[in-house]
């Protein structure tokens, strides 16, 4: 495979470009439309202008937990636990509605000060179970069976905003750091390009003919972790697990070619959708799309989802997803892009510049010569595939 190189998708970000906080008015943001190669500017409230009326909508509707606990030992030590993705049950839904306890991948801060014991906080006890690379099996127990563990989240835990927005967890993030429409808790990160939405903004777009459908990607620490390595493909890809409803791949099926995604969230899991159907397995690889010819059209792909699902007697297709979109991908599902602006030498930014072409300067260095706000709680662009 030809080397990627990550410095090539570098730019300079100073740190007061990064929007450390929202907008008032979420749908107030700035809005960059690139289309043609030609780039303007707009506010995201105008989005319908943007969107062609036979479109299909399609956003993430993954709710953020408050995944960061804090305990403090007997000695006064702080340390931090980080929920990253449920091990005993497995299941998100399971996990977060488990009143007999459960066992989390986490992230542990100030791993040295807990070597061993158990730790509380509040009725909540954890102990470590085992380590796998730099994550932690953590088992967490409570007394208190009328609580379930996304109860014991909501009072206890703490809603972990961006590590660079250098800034505690305000009462405010709860929910400016939460889309309109989050309903499926799960997530340690927010689909940041579906914060501008509002529902008079989602009325406008119901209103110019634009049908909407959903799905669940639950998004991970792992989408801030930055490419460390000098070729971009020796980078491992995070894995994430995505739910899609059946009804949300037959509006797929129905309307190829007019699919807009709202976030790279919601690409990938469209994107990984193509290949599931194509192989029936149910985790896709990361290099899976640059590996061999995929000779499906999306259609026939969307058709053998529906028939594994019949067969299988499933409303909603589970599985995972690790794939890397980067330039030289090709795309299958997604032709319309909504989303916000990326870190430099970030697997989002290759992302952006797989679906422009590897036109993706253009946009940047307009957004950054015209005042655009960056990052979570940044402006936001429509992109149009090249």
């Amino acid at each position: 495979m030809e080397k990627l190189l990550i410095q090539d998708y570098n730019y300079p970000l100073p740190d007061d470009r990064i929007a450390k906080y929202p907008l008032a008015e979420r749908d107030h943001s700035k809005l960059l439309v690139y289309q043609n190669g030609q780039v303007s500017e707009d506010r995201f409230y105008n989005i319908g202008e943007y969107i062609p009326a036979d479109s299909l909508l399609i956003y993430n509707n993954t709710r953020v937990i408050q995944a960061r606990l804090v305990f403090h030992k007997d000695s006064g030590a702080r340390i931090e636990v980080f929920c990253l993705e449920p091990l005993e049950p497995h299941d998100y839904q399971l996990a977060l509605s488990s009143t007999q306890g459960c066992v989390w991948k986490c992230m542990i801060g100030n791993l040295k000060k807990w070597k061993s014991g158990v730790l509380q906080v509040g009725p909540l006890r954890a102990e470590r179970l085992a380590t796998t690379g730099n994550t932690h099996h953590v088992r967490f127990s409570w007394d208190d069976t009328s609580l379930s563990f996304a109860e014991i989240l909501d009072k206890l835990g703490e809603l972990p905003i961006p590590p660079y927005l250098n800034r505690n967890t305000e009462e405010s993030d709860k929910t400016t750091y939460q889309t309109v429409y989050s309903r499926i808790k799960g997530s340690v990160a927010a689909p940041t390009a579906g914060l501008h939405f509002t529902d008079a903004v989602l009325d406008d777009l119901r209103s110019r003919g634009i049908r909407m459908s959903e799905l669940t990607l639950h998004v991970g620490a792992g989408t801030f972790q930055p490419v460390k390595t000098e070729d971009a493909n020796l980078h491992t890809m995070h894995t994430e697990i995505i739910a899609v409803p059946r009804q949300a791949i037959q509006d797929i099926h129905d309307n190829v070619g007019h699919i807009v995604a709202v976030g790279t969230t919601s690409m990938r899991t469209l994107e990984s959708l193509y290949f599931i159907g194509e192989t029936l397995q149910m985790h896709v690889p990361q290099f899976i799309a640059y590996e061999q010819p995929h000779t499906l059209s999306t259609r026939e792909s969307m058709e053998r989802l529906l028939k594994y699902l019949d067969d299988t007697h499933q409303e909603t297709l589970h599985a995972e997803t690790q794939i890397m979109i980067k330039p030289g991908y090709q795309f299958h599902v997604v032709d319309q892009l909504i989303t916000n602006f990326h870190q430099p030498k970030s697997t989002l930014l290759l992302l952006v510049s797989a679906f422009v072409k590897g036109d993706w300067h253009t946009i940047y260095d307009y957004a950054l010569a015209h005042d655009f706000r960056f990052l979570s709680y940044g402006d936001s662009s429509i992109l149009f595939r090249r």
